[in-house]
């Protein structure tokens, strides 16, 4: 066996510097395109779990006014993580957990917090700070059913954000 052998069987072996880099490169280029798509899925899945949230503590709320005859005492305003009653006289604050229990909060992608009245409430969904919803608008729905969605994150509900729907 001589040494162009050696060399042929070597090469059938291996792979060489250029084959090498091709695959680093379009390992590259399908990263840079999957990861903001994959992104861009968890955000909206996120989103429509919080929604989905706000839609079961709104039902919440309703059984909770049905038993206390009014909204107020469902916010935890003592930090508890507990409803403070029907004699609450304030009706603010982070929606107490067994009033309902979102799967959001637990994962902390959103906080839920009620503003309520005897008669009317509002549920608000946002995201907090560092998290992977960050900047992504707040969420609310209220007593009479509107549901709303600061898509641009600017602290006010403009023209195209009156629904859920994205922009």
């Amino acid at each position: 066996m001589g040494l162009l052998d050696l060399m042929q069987r070597r090469r059938e072996f291996g792979f060489t510097l250029m084959e090498l880099l091709v695959v680093l490169t379009i390992i590259a280029l399908l990263t840079g395109i999957a990861l903001p798509l994959y992104t861009q899925f968890s955000q909206r899945s996120y989103r429509t779990e919080a929604q989905a949230d706000l839609l079961n503590c709104a039902q919440a709320l309703e059984r909770w006014s049905a038993a206390h005859f009014t909204y107020l005492g469902a916010a935890d305003e003592d930090g508890d993580e507990v409803a403070d009653g029907a004699v609450s006289a304030s009706g603010s604050g982070p929606l107490g957990l067994d009033v309902c229990r979102p799967n959001s909060v637990r994962q902390n992608r959103y906080t839920i917090s009620v503003e309520a009245t005897t008669n009317t409430f509002t549920l608000t969904a946002t995201a907090p700070n560092n998290t992977v919803m960050d900047g992504d608008g707040d969420l609310s729905i209220d007593h009479t059913g509107r549901r709303t969605w600061d898509a641009d994150d600017d602290g006010s509900i403009g023209a195209n954000e009156d629904d859920w729907n994205e922009n």
